[in-house]
């Protein structure tokens, strides 16, 4: 009986053992990586254990977004496309979960080739053709291209891929990923040469092998291989070349230092000025009232850029361009005119220049700028109409802008149907007029060039006889204008020196005296037509700038005077 008591006692003992649960409780799950960075495309296996290590515990896998990444049920994560999710393990009642950043990046797919939209331009002197760059493969890395000419006195290409013709001649188009491993070429050829029309007014590539007096450096840089390297800041170098055209621009290809700050100014007396700035990687306009300057951040010592003014009437602008990298930023700003002078302004007027006769450019600190290449250039060429003249030809440089377009050679240049274009100098007299002339006329081309000079003299037989023939020789029709009434009725002496010219020569003008004056007659001005200047500098009261009123009248009377030009 005892022993039978004593086997019934350790039975229950032994089960009573076995019926105990030794199992942990899960407190954590600790995984293999803290977070993933991945590539569309890519998998990861992640592997998850419980803590503590004793405890027991089946695991689900899930992502936050699963069109970001996603995830199997052993923890093999997939990457479906860019973007951040998480991978989130945790237990079967969800009790304890740990959450995995995961990043998704593009694949990099590197370039292997580049397509271009044609496999060869032709155009002629002066005129422009776009091609389009595109990387093979199409999902290729690179997106942005650049673009270099093995000859840029035949041909141009801009950032853009806009190619630009300027003498006859064949190069190739060099089209290149930033790093340069990938390279295509383009043939251009470009037909037409000397005597074509071109909008190239100016282009040289400067190096030590050549000479060029046209550009005045004074000391303040030296040639070398690559260019001309400015390295001091006592004065500017300026071509000496005289431009008035409404619509053109100037082109530089320039590197710099580190600590450079350079100006490009038009006259040394600062009629405009543009900088750029790369230490403070600014570019800037200098406007009145100030214009804030724009943060270019693209902007460093080591790369080389185009540095293009521009000038369209009353809008100017400067544009930066990275031949590295492609990038590009430009800042512009419009110039409104006052109207009139002192009691006699409309407005108070927002001045930013005219870019009137000579390029200027250098170092206003620093220690180097090297300038590898100019180029000067209208925005068209082969015109039906130019417009020259003095003040009263620019009406860009008094007119509110809300009224620009009501001056008479903005009505004039809407109403022909061919181009037209007007090149008129505030102050300018017959002498810079002609240069003007010489300097654009050659390489533009015009049917009709339109003269309306003599507010500041210079008006003899001889010197309007001498254009009229040189206008002749460049295959143009010259045409002499009267040129309006005033308030101290100079333009009667100065209109009948017209006539003669005009009766010698047999060509024809319009009659802007008439139409400006208060009896019809070309004798004395009528006010109304004019802005009123009130100066107190000793010059009194002038009206001989045409308003509004003015430039209709002005206008009328060439459709009497000139009416082939609207043929």
């Amino acid at each position: 009986m005892n022993r039978m008591k004593i086997l019934i006692t350790c039975l229950v003992v032994i089960l009573t053992g076995c019926s105990r649960d030794n199992t942990e409780s899960l407190t954590d799950i600790r995984v293999d990586r803290a977070s993933l960075v991945m590539m569309v495309g890519e998998s990861v296996q992640l592997m998850a254990t419980p803590v503590p290590d004793e405890a027991s515990a089946d695991f689900v896998w899930t992502t936050d977004d699963a069109t970001v990444a996603t995830a199997t049920g052993n923890g093999l994560v997939a990457a479906v496309a860019e973007g951040s999710t998480n991978v989130c393990v945790g237990n079967m009642d969800g009790s304890v979960k740990v959450r995995i950043p995961v990043t998704v990046g593009k694949k990099s797919v590197p370039i292997v080739s580049i397509n271009l939209s044609v496999g060869e331009v032709s155009l002629s002197v002066g005129e422009t053709a776009t091609v389009v760059a595109t990387p093979i493969p199409a999902d290729a890395d690179a997106t942005t291209f650049v673009w270099s000419s093995e000859n840029e006195l035949i041909a141009s290409a801009s950032a853009e891929g806009v190619i630009s013709g300027h003498d006859a001649g064949v190069t190739n188009i060099v089209v290149a990923t930033p790093d340069g491993d990938v390279k295509k070429r383009i043939k251009a050829t470009v037909s037409g040469g000397a005597g074509s029309p071109t909008v190239v007014l100016y282009h040289r590539t400067l190096t030590d092998m050549a000479s060029y007096p046209e550009l005045s450096v004074g000391g303040i840089g030296q040639y070398v291989a690559q260019g001309l390297n400015i390295t001091t800041n006592t004065a500017l170098v300026r071509l000496d070349k005289f431009y008035a055209l409404g619509q053109r621009q100037v082109r530089y290809r320039v590197r710099f230092s580190a600590d450079a700050k350079a100006i490009f100014r038009t006259n040394n007396d600062g009629d405009f000025e543009a900088y750029v700035d790369v230490p403070g990687k600014k570019i800037a306009i200098a406007t009145r009232p100030s214009t804030p300057a724009k943060t270019v951040d693209f902007l460093t010592p080591e790369h080389e850029y185009v540095i293009e003014i521009h000038r369209s009437y009353q809008q100017h602008k400067i544009r930066i361009t990275d031949l590295t990298t492609g990038q590009s930023d430009e800042l512009s700003a419009t110039h409104d005119g006052v109207g009139g002078v002192g009691k006699g302004a409309v407005q108070p007027g927002f001045y930013v220049g005219g870019q009137h006769d000579y390029y200027c450019f250098g170092l206003q600190s620093g220690t180097c700028m090297l300038v590898r290449q100019i180029s000067v250039r209208a925005l068209e060429c082969d015109f039906w109409l130019m417009i020259y003249g003095d003040s009263i030809s620019e009406p860009e440089g008094y007119f509110p802008t809300a009224t620009y377009p009501q001056s008479w050679t903005q009505r004039v240049m809407n109403r022909v149907k061919g181009r037209a274009v007007s090149s008129g100098r505030g102050g300018g007299n017959i002498g810079d007029l002609t240069d003007r002339i010489k300097n654009e006329l050659p390489f533009v081309k015009s049917k009709y060039v339109m003269i309306t000079i003599g507010t500041n003299g210079g008006n003899t037989e001889a010197n309007l006889g001498a254009l009229v023939e040189y206008i002749r020789s460049q295959g143009a029709i010259p045409i002499l204008n009267n040129i309006p009434c005033n308030e101290s009725g100079t333009q009667v002496s100065t209109n009948q020196t017209i006539e003669k010219v005009r009766q010698k020569y047999g060509v024809k003008g319009c009659r802007f005296d008439l139409a400006t004056s208060l009896d019809g007659d070309g004798r004395q001005v009528d006010q109304s037509m004019m802005y009123w200047e009130n100066y107190t500098n000793g010059w009194g009261e002038i009206y001989h700038h045409p308003n509004e009123k003015g430039g209709q009248k002005m206008f009328e009377r060439t459709l009497i005077d000139l009416p082939e030009i609207y043929e």
